[in-house]
């Protein structure tokens, strides 16, 4: 994780991880940890030179919080969140080290169509930000909605690539993902 940070890029999990009896700020300080470069002893005797790196980390960290919407929970417990919002503080964390480069794995997974769609608003967000954002999602309709571009795999070997309009279309996207009898009825109609 340190050595992707330190190359501009942040992820979140499949799984959700987060440290359920940490509040919610607390939470994604612990993924700006690498931005506070003073030593133990500064940290311990609390110099100016540490203070300042840490307000600078809150300060990043609610920044980050105000972006997904969880800026009012910033004090409450993870393990208080709703699924959505603790996939959103998974968000919040990768994102406040101001990443170039965003990998999400499954962000959808679990969520109802209302926090799907909340979710897809929020990637756009961190996308116009600046932020390229790598999504690994089984969802077709949520990628089909939020991708400029996409990339298939069938067994880990690249099927089709291109905007998603081509890739709706794709023969071998269809017959991989619905069937060769599905592909069949759709090239006859």
């Amino acid at each position: 994780a340190h050595s992707r940070a330190g190359l501009g890029m942040a992820r979140s999990f499949q799984n959700i991880r987060v440290f359920a009896s940490m509040t919610v700020l607390e939470n994604v300080l612990t993924g700006l940890h690498s931005t506070i470069t003073v030593g133990i002893a500064a940290t311990l005797l609390r110099f100016p030179m540490f203070r300042r790196q840490e307000q600078d980390a809150v300060t990043r960290a609610r920044a980050a919080l105000d972006l997904v919407g969880l800026a009012a929970r910033a004090d409450d417990r993870a393990a208080a969140l709703a699924y959505g919002d603790q996939r959103r503080l998974e968000i919040a964390r990768a994102i406040a080290g101001h990443p170039r480069l965003l990998l999400l794995d499954e962000p959808a997974a679990g969520m109802n169509p209302a926090e799907g769609a909340a979710l897809s608003d929020l990637i756009r967000r961190i996308r116009d930000a600046g932020t390229t954002v790598l999504l690994v999602e089984h969802d077709m309709g949520f990628v089909m909605r939020l991708a400029d571009r996409i990339t298939v795999l069938n067994f880990g070997r690249r099927i089709a690539d291109g905007p998603p309009a081509n890739i709706r279309r794709d023969p071998s996207v269809i017959t991989a993902y619905l069937g060769a009898k599905v592909a069949a009825k759709l090239n006859a109609a």
